[in-house]
């Protein structure tokens, strides 16, 4: 199968957020980190966090842990550039992480208005293993190329919290909570080896062979597939599966790109806003994992 390249172009510019509009430009090397920040910039807030939808089932305007991850991305994709928002958002990360070195899965909204229930009803004052895992796995990649992020102190509280609550865990544990365990085992183990493989081999014996895994709760069609683990080859994640339930999960990808050249996705619709930029930001990271994975 081929992807439509012009295509996928066009419902960028047709559909896509400014944001993702620049990321997907700049994974086409057509723009440079300048041009990303600055979209990425209006997402964020004085205190160094972001908000106002940059996750685009929370729009409150407040900063709010579920933000970091995405921008943590976008400070991953302008490397070797580095910025000093990183910093930045780290500092505010460690203001709101709680005693035990983990981050509630959301602040107090200021205002509910399309945000998703989960969101609205999360509970400011437990750490969220979930949030914390995906935070502190996406901050590991940008602290690859960005030394301050490599020697923040939040870095080292997320990473011990998660490693002590991955560990504890004794039954398989909710689908994206699993997933993220998994990316953050993953990014962790060039600094923790060892720990990082025993724990990847216990949370592999929850995910079934073919790397599909329901999410309780969530739409009827609503599953994490196996690049959801591991988009990355060569990464340690990968030897959770074989080389033959990725390629099957790469045609898979590739065959979700729609008529309009765009990707779409398979979990809860809260407002036609958030809808769309959904479909930007998937359509993004599915060209990614299709580029890294030599389909593009």
């Amino acid at each position: 199968m081929r992807i439509d390249l012009a295509a996928a172009d066009a419902f960028m510019a047709t559909h896509a957020r400014v944001l993702d509009r620049r990321r997907h430009e700049l994974l086409m090397g057509r723009a440079g980190p300048d041009a990303v920040l600055a979209a990425l910039d209006a997402y964020r807030n004085p205190d160094g966090g972001y908000g106002w939808g940059l996750e685009p089932d929370l729009r409150s305007p407040e900063s709010q842990t579920g933000a970091a991850l995405h921008a943590f991305e976008v400070l991953e994709e302008i490397a070797p550039a580095t910025a000093s928002q990183a910093l930045a958002l780290c500092d505010w990360l460690e203001s709101v992480t709680l005693p035990d070195g983990g981050l509630p899965f959301a602040l107090p909204l200021t205002t509910t208005a399309g945000s998703g229930p989960w969101w609205q009803g999360a509970d400011p004052t437990a750490s969220s293993l979930q949030i914390t895992s995906v935070s502190a796995a996406a901050a590991l990649r940008v602290a690859v190329h960005d030394p301050a992020v490599a020697a923040h102190p939040w870095l080292t509280l997320a990473i011990d919290h998660c490693l002590t609550a991955i560990e504890a865990l004794d039954e398989a544990p909710f689908a994206y909570v699993l997933a993220f365990a998994v990316r953050f085992l993953d990014a962790v183990h060039d600094l923790r080896p060892e720990v990082a493989e025993m724990l990847l081999r216990r949370l592999g014996e929850y995910i079934p062979a073919d790397g599909r895994v329901h999410v309780e709760g969530g739409t009827e069609e609503e599953a994490l597939h196996p690049l959801d683990f591991a988009p990355r080859p060569g990464r340690p994640a990968r030897e959770l599966f074989g080389p033959e339930v990725i390629s099957a999960d790469l045609d898979r990808l590739e065959a979700l790109q729609q008529g309009d050249g765009g990707w779409t996705v398979d979990y809860l619709k809260i407002s036609p806003a958030g809808s769309l930029d959904w479909r930007g930001y998937a359509s993004v990271q599915a060209l990614d994992v299709l580029r890294r994975n030599g389909r593009i």
